[in-house]
């Protein structure tokens, strides 16, 4: 079985991000892996320990992308790719997935394995829209991967009413939620070996694309401003008897907030 699986670089949301002029202050920033992507990576290694799959990781993404890339590398990854093209700094959901569609296309995989979603825009579509355009099938929020032979997979997702188990013929597509594993860390021999590994880095153009032929010359969405949240006024601090407290609790309540 031969995984694909995508990695893309998000700001750490774990920062304090500000925002200017309806943009992302730059100064001061780091990047990570997003968060669900290491899920996916994860979940990719651990099939390849457990079933023997030939695992591949792609980022589309400015040059400092290599250093995630190797992380995943240091995780288990067998292949890197890496899509390094200026023309691509502002696509939206729909042109990564044409272009991850070529990369798929160019490896014939069994099984793409992305996370659900990005930490930077939320927007939860590219994988979805990936297998729109295969043409194959797509499970989406998925906690729970069994193989069950080289052309059938079973796996559980999180659905409206509770846990669904669904069997997938392959190829096809899973977006995977963070509820389905924990992210290994790293062990320095894994750190020390990804060093060396080769990275295949290319453009649109050793793709065998362009930026129009994958959908940039007319974007589904685009990103037209940043705002900051809201800041909400701190809640009310009670100390002392609790029979008090809550007498006054329940006054507060009922009189100025009128829940009640």
């Amino acid at each position: 079985m031969k995984i694909l699986t995508t990695a893309k670089k998000v700001v750490d949301v774990e920062l304090t991000i500000h925002v200017e002029n309806g943009a992302i202050v730059e100064d001061g920033l780091q990047y990570v892996i997003n968060a669900w992507d290491e899920n996916a990576v994860e979940a990719s290694v651990q099939l390849k320990e457990n079933n023997g799959a030939e695992t591949t990781l792609v980022s589309i993404g400015s040059g400092d992308n290599t250093d995630m890339i190797r992380k995943c590398y240091a995780m288990g990854i067998d292949n890197g790719i890496h899509i390094d093209d200026p023309a691509l700094e502002k696509a939206d959901s729909f042109v990564f997935a044409k272009v991850l569609q070529k990369v798929y296309e160019a490896g014939e995989y069994d099984l793409v394995i992305t996370g659900k979603q990005a930490q930077d825009t939320d927007s939860g579509q590219t994988g979805i829209i990936l297998a729109e355009c295969l043409g194959i099938a797509c499970v989406s929020n998925v906690i729970a991967i069994e193989i069950i032979d080289d052309g059938k997979i079973k796996v559980s997702r999180l659905g409206d009413m509770g846990t669904e188990i669904v069997e997938v013929v392959l190829p096809a597509v899973i977006t995977v939620s963070d509820s389905i594993n924990e992210p290994r860390l790293p062990a320095m021999r894994g750190i020390m070996m990804a060093k060396k590994k080769k990275i295949q880095v290319m453009d649109l153009a050793g793709l065998g694309t362009s930026y129009d032929e994958v959908g940039g010359g007319s974007l589904k969405s685009e990103v037209i401003e940043f705002m900051e949240s809201e800041k909400r006024q701190g809640g009310q601090k009670f100390e002392g008897d609790a029979a008090e407290i809550t007498a006054k609790v329940v006054d507060l309540l009922v009189n100025e907030a009128k829940v009640f």
